[in-house]
């Protein structure tokens, strides 16, 4: 997985299209969603499907991890940013999933 920074999931996806030099018609009809969904999203005004995202990573041949990643990091980031523990939450959070991990064996 390349190194992730701290462009949005959105900013991302413009990049990689502008890079291309594709424009949004063709994305979006490769997506099989109207251009001015996918304007939002990457505007991040909407959220990308699991299936946007697989067929992103497909379109711009990149690993579905990594976008993943970085769709589901931009959520919790935006949830938690107003709240004044938001840090305290994370690191718990990420305790919490390091015990379930441990401890649930489907």
């Amino acid at each position: 997985m390349s190194k992730i920074n701290n462009t949005s999931f959105g900013e991302y996806i413009k990049q990689l299209r502008e890079d291309k030099h594709l424009p949004l018609r063709k994305i979006a009809a490769e997506l099989d969603i109207d251009t001015s969904t996918l304007s939002k999203i990457e505007k991040n005004e909407r959220n990308a499907s699991e299936q946007i995202i697989e067929r992103l990573s497909e379109i711009f041949e990149i690993d579905k991890g990594e976008l993943k990643v970085r769709y589901l990091s931009d959520k919790i980031t935006y949830q938690l940013l107003e709240e004044e523990d938001g840090i305290e939450i994370l690191k718990v959070a990420e305790q919490k999933i390091k015990y379930h991990k441990k401890n649930d064996k489907h």
